[in-house]
């Protein structure tokens, strides 16, 4: 009796080891806070690659940078020291060039003409370019449409930004349309902004109001001018091999996690733009809410020039208008 209570006990044991050694875990990173709309977007696709792969893999999510700014975090997933990140495209065009495009100022009229073309062929195209980089792109999410705040005046026109220092995405296309607008450019790593703002070493940023709710930006920049310069991709990444060596059941479980880490993302995005102004106010911030968009599509006509013969003309109609 003994005896096979015992084998019992042993069999066991062997199955829950065997149960804990079947569960590989894998990191992902943001470099804002949980409480936003990239935290949604991480956590839900945790949630649900746990629960599609019957727990065989767990996601730990990881906040606020704490495995390093976004451009880090892609170097990390790229080499296969991190499984996965969620980052808004800032970074990536540094990675893979081609996404470079999606960065034009003014290119989107709006967050709908945005989500429809990166759901539609456009973006899926897009989405394969990374696979030759160490990447799989598992989906687009959402960062936002980018708005300007500072510390200094009100931005009602572009000649307002003249002069102005602001912090801007280690992004070539950002960097080259801000500096048409006369902005002294300072590229810098996201988790170190709230610092160089308190501190002055730069007069502003830009980001949408998901970010800037969610970074606490209202305690240290007064002005908030909605310019809606730049709509913001965000997306999915995962080490190349990482996903490779998943099964064909498991491959599909994470792009379907990543699917539903995008709802919640783009829902997130919505409320937060929906009652940001408000709550902004509420805290102190003046808000410039009709800013004369025309005017900066024109001071940016030379840099625009610029960005047809880089990118092919052709090829930021054929974004352009899509319905």
């Amino acid at each position: 009796m003994k005896l096979s209570k015992l084998v019992v006990g042993l069999s066991l044991a062997v199955g829950f080891m065997s149960g804990a050694a079947a569960q590989t875990t894998m990191k992902i990173s943001i470099s804002i806070a949980q409480n936003s709309h990239q935290g949604v977007a991480i956590d839900t696709f945790a949630r649900e690659v746990e629960k599609r792969t019957a727990g065989r893999y767990k996601v730990q999510p990881f906040y606020s940078g704490s495995l390093g700014g976004e451009r880090e975090s892609i170097e990390a997933v790229q080499l296969g020291t991190q499984e996965l990140t969620f980052t808004s495209s800032g970074p990536v065009p540094n990675f893979v060039p081609d996404a470079k495009i999606l960065d034009i100022p003014f290119l989107f009229r709006d967050k709908a003409h945005a989500r429809a073309v990166l759901d539609g062929p456009i973006g899926q195209e897009m989405l394969g370019k990374f696979d030759s980089k160490g990447f799989k792109a598992l989906a687009w999410g959402e960062n936002g449409i980018r708005h300007m705040t500072n510390s200094k005046r009100s931005v009602n026109a572009p000649e307002d930004l003249k002069g102005l220092k602001m912090r801007t995405m280690e992004n070539p296309v950002h960097v080259a349309a801000y500096k048409g607008l006369g902005i002294v450019t300072t590229p810098m790593a996201f988790p170190e902004v709230f610092t160089a703002l308190q501190q002055g070493t730069v007069d502003g940023q830009e980001n949408p109001l998901s970010v800037i709710m969610s970074a606490k930006f209202d305690q240290v920049q007064k002005h908030l001018s909605l310019t809606g310069h730049v709509y913001s991709p965000g997306i999915f990444l995962m080490n190349k091999a990482s996903f490779d060596k998943l099964s064909a059941a498991d491959k599909q479980a994470f792009l379907d996690a990543a699917k539903e880490g995008v709802k919640v993302n783009r829902a997130r995005v919505d409320e937060d733009d929906s009652k940001g102004v408000a709550e902004l106010r509420s805290k102190g911030m003046t808000v410039v809410e009709n800013v004369d968009k025309s005017r900066f599509v024109t001071m940016l006509a030379p840099v625009n020039a610029e960005f047809e013969k880089q990118f092919g003309k052709a090829n930021i109609d054929r974004i352009r208008n899509v319905k």
